[in-house]
């Protein structure tokens, strides 16, 4: 986590795929949701939730459709399009998680779906604690491949060797880490999960979402299509009907403040 410009670079890079991302990036199981409540005892139902780094509001609509009053918060222009046109009846500010523009103690949840690492979680953290209520929690997960799948191992291997800006998916340790230590001066206490869950998916979807990882969206088109080329053929032939199940672990932090 951190701010140097190529990690900006990368942030604003999801600006230039929101159309390939709201449509091949994958959603998140009904037990994420479920353990969310249990860890915190509050159901979504009626909660005043702020969804950070909201992007194309894939999760929004999910934390929506729990029953929750979900306002969108999402910095790139090109993303809060994406979300604005899918989802036009979804509150949608343009702010980031570094300096919420809400008052004080005005939500149950701020969320982060696939976008805490994009902050400076030592603006982020007291942020999200300050417009929470008492009792209020961030939770923050991200969709993580697998791998302990050989396939998905394999592919990741292969794109660390191509991309140049390739990174690790998910942080959950890191935010452990960070939410136990400022936890205490915070007034906090913070929980984990990790939940397995897998999708299939078109070929051509598994690609897309692989394309709309900010470290492909920087690349030249070209280069792009070329590594995602030979992605297919290496697929194809361990799924030669074309459809890919997608194994994924959910890795969930969940801080709650007194």
């Amino acid at each position: 986590m951190t701010t140097q410009p190529a990690h900006r670079v990368l942030a604003q890079s999801f600006n230039t795929v929101a159309a390939q991302y709201a449509a091949a990036r994958p959603g998140y199981p009904a037990e994420l949701f479920d353990a969310v409540e249990e860890i915190t005892g509050r159901p979504f139902a009626g909660a005043t939730v702020l969804d950070v780094g909201a992007g194309t509001g894939i999760a929004t609509a999910l934390i929506r459709a729990r029953g929750a009053n979900v306002t969108a918060v999402e910095p790139g222009a090109g993303m809060a399009a994406q979300l604005r046109a899918g989802q036009p009846g979804v509150p949608l500010v343009r702010g980031d998680g570094d300096a919420l523009p809400f008052a004080s103690g005005v939500a149950d949840y701020v969320t982060y779906a696939q976008a805490w690492h994009w902050t400076d979680p030592a603006a982020s953290v007291p942020e999200a604690v300050r417009v929470l209520r008492p009792g209020g929690a961030l939770a923050l997960w991200w969709n993580v491949p697998d791998m302990s799948a050989d396939w998905v191992r394999e592919q990741e291997d292969r794109l660390a060797r191509v991309v140049p800006q390739y990174h690790e998916n998910g942080l959950t340790g890191t935010a452990q880490d960070i939410l136990r230590s400022l936890g205490p001066r915070l007034g906090t206490r913070s929980a984990n999960r990790v939940l397995p869950w897998t999708r299939t998916v078109p070929m051509d979807t598994h690609l897309a979402m692989l394309g709309s990882r900010s470290y492909f969206a920087v690349l030249a088109p070209d280069a792009a299509r070329r590594i995602l080329d030979e992605e297919r053929r290496e697929l194809l032939a361990l799924f030669p009907d074309g459809r890919v199940a997608e194994p994924y672990k959910v890795d969930l932090t969940v801080a709650i403040k007194a």
